[in-house]
């Protein structure tokens, strides 16, 4: 049942763990079917993944592969809750990432074994990009590209955009989607595809370009979730931004897919509203 396979979950990625320890040169990868199934395995996160290397001197390459994302199937296949993982990061501790290409997503574990040093990465992964059309990626990015840590791709079309939008994973495709059906090239998209460490030069250098007076950071995450306080901790100017995002709630997604949609629609509408 539910709960045996979540608790399950705390012995198999503390094996994992040690596999990734003792075989430093194997990409060790544990995925979860949902990402809320790390849940029984937290004490592993918190005792061992996140801080072994200060505790021991331990270095250590596991990757963890979390689906995350607000699809609609309720409370406890929503989130993998991006901001207990955010939480546990501090002096360079792990990668955290949450990418929107399969470009991205390869060179992102080619980087994790070609660097001469290991860490824990978590990745977090949105099930719907496995079949979403525009999830795509040439050859060309696959042979000849590198993991991009912020990916802006809008053009001279946006280059006097109003309004710059910082988004992470899944939720930029529900945005670039509206903006295409509303003909909107006054709201240019950005997206951040490394959580930690934050780039924040990169996004620094991206504010400059567009020298837009309404920045907003959009979320599919209720307001006391997801990567905003984070944001706020790393990068002070951020508490500037206009914030789209779920009002804050106990759960972490609604179980009801009808209030799921409805909460959605109105997060991409307010992010295109630059009155509100």
């Amino acid at each position: 049942d539910i709960y045996n396979s979540h608790l399950s979950e705390y012995g198999v990625v503390g094996f994992e763990y040690g596999y990734a320890l003792a075989q430093p040169q194997t990409l060790t990868i544990w995925e979860a079917q949902f990402g809320d199934f790390s849940n029984g395995a937290q004490i592993m996160m918190d005792q061992y993944i996140s801080a072994g290397e200060d505790k021991w001197k331990n270095q250590n390459g596991l990757v963890k592969l979390l689906p995350h994302g607000y699809e609609g199937q309720g409370a406890e296949h929503s989130s993998a809750r991006i901001e207990r993982y955010l939480q546990l990061c501090a002096k360079d501790n792990m990668f955290m990432a949450n990418c929107t290409t399969p470009a991205n997503m390869f060179h992102l574990l080619r980087r994790q074994m070609l660097v001469n040093y290991r860490k824990p990465l978590v990745v977090f992964t949105p099930k719907s990009l496995l079949r979403y059309p525009k999830a795509v990626s040439a050859v060309d990015e696959l042979v000849n590209g590198h993991f991009q840590e912020v990916i802006d791709v809008d053009g001279d079309a946006f280059a006097k955009a109003e309004t710059l939008v910082f988004v992470s994973g899944k939720f930029y495709y529900d945005l670039l989607e509206y903006r295409e059906e509303n003909n909107r090239t006054d709201v240019a998209l950005v997206r951040l595809e490394q959580l930690f460490p934050l780039p924040i030069e990169q996004i620094q250098e991206v504010m400059k370009k567009y020298g837009s007076k309404d920045v907003v950071w959009a979320q599919e995450e209720p307001r006391n979730m997801g990567a905003y306080a984070h944001l706020m901790l790393h990068m002070p100017e951020t508490r500037n931004w206009r914030v789209c995002s779920r009002n804050m709630y106990a759960a972490p997604a609604s179980g009801s897919s009808t209030r799921s949609k409805a909460r959605q629609a109105r997060i991409i509408e307010d992010v295109f509203n630059t009155n509100k």
